[in-house]
């Protein structure tokens, strides 16, 4: 594990995740893959995004990614950097992987640990945002395969009929995400 500098991410890059613990503390840095291999909690975030008809907007995860390929999961997630927000990080990454942007509000946050087949672990305090937009993505094809958008009645209908086609974190907060979203809606 690297302890806290303030110099060590940017002379690092991307491929490092911030350590957490439950309450959301930052305890230090570990390379990305290292953290998946052992299973360390760290900071992660999930946006959702709907358009103006209230469509969902999915992306498949690409098919060269490290865990979940080919999977359908939320608009954008990924790590934020050492410093950066999650609500900065989702707009960064956004940009890199859907090239599109779109402002958003961050509504809760969970934490999950699941185990892959490839051994990996997935153990994150994920903070999850969401958004609105009617710009068309313009996908990475590095970080997305394909993406679509799709009615709340089809998804749910997927999600029951097919859970195994979405990644683990869509399917534990879609739920509270739905339910978020009710509220922001009788709040207008």
């Amino acid at each position: 594990m690297t302890l806290p500098n303030d110099n060590i991410q940017s002379s690092i890059g991307t491929d490092m995740v911030v350590l957490v613990d439950p309450n959301d503390q930052e305890i230090g840095l570990m390379e990305k893959m290292e953290a998946h291999e052992k299973g360390m909690l760290h900071r992660a975030f999930s946006l959702f995004i709907l358009n103006s008809r209230g469509e969902w907007l999915l992306q498949q995860r690409a098919w060269g990614k490290y865990h979940s390929p080919g999977l359908w999961t939320n608009a954008c997630c990924s790590h934020p950097r050492r410093g950066e927000t999650p609500k900065a990080a989702a707009m960064r990454r956004l940009q890199e992987e859907m090239g599109m942007y779109c402002q958003a509000t961050p509504v809760f946050k969970f934490l999950y640990r699941s185990e892959f087949s490839n051994a990996l672990i997935e153990h994150e305090l994920d903070h999850v945002l969401i958004g609105y937009s009617d710009t068309e993505p313009q996908p990475n094809p590095k970080e997305v395969a394909s993406y679509r958008y799709v009615s709340l009645e089809d998804l749910e209908y997927e999600l029951k009929r097919s859970p195994n086609n979405f990644t683990v974190w869509f399917r534990i907060c879609f739920q509270e995400v739905k339910d978020e979203l009710a509220k922001l809606q009788h709040s207008t």
